[in-house]
């Protein structure tokens, strides 16, 4: 049975070679996922990554977590299950909070300024 590792705070030059190379040091790594996100300009890099075991992902979490990859400070820990959302969009088909009920618009503006 395999244990998914959550890895952040990646750099945007780290290869999937790089992390695997990490990771084998420590267990044998059934599979890596890696992940970059581009918000605001700055890449945001993670990645998952399969231990084939749930010693070696304990063990690879003890010792990896707070390891320099590419002068970046990693995180790894277990990863948490995937939540589930709902298929019909969840959000939009909420009613409104309550503060948002409350307010009332007036129509009118405030006077202009010199």
């Amino acid at each position: 049975m395999s244990t998914k590792l959550f890895v952040g705070n990646l750099t945007h030059t780290t290869k999937k070679e790089d992390v695997d190379a990490l990771f084998a040091k420590v267990g044998q790594v059934a599979s890596i996922e890696m992940i970059s996100v581009q918000k605001m300009g700055n890449p945001n890099c993670f990645a998952f990554v399969d231990m084939s075991s749930p010693g070696e992902a304990e063990m690879a979490v003890s010792t990896l977590d707070g390891f320099n990859l590419n002068r970046q400070r990693i995180r790894v820990k277990i990863a948490l299950p995937r939540e589930k959302r709902p298929a019909d969009g969840g959000w939009y088909n909420d009613p409104p909070p309550p503060a948002y009920l409350k307010k009332k618009k007036t129509g009118r503006r405030p006077p202009k300024r010199g």
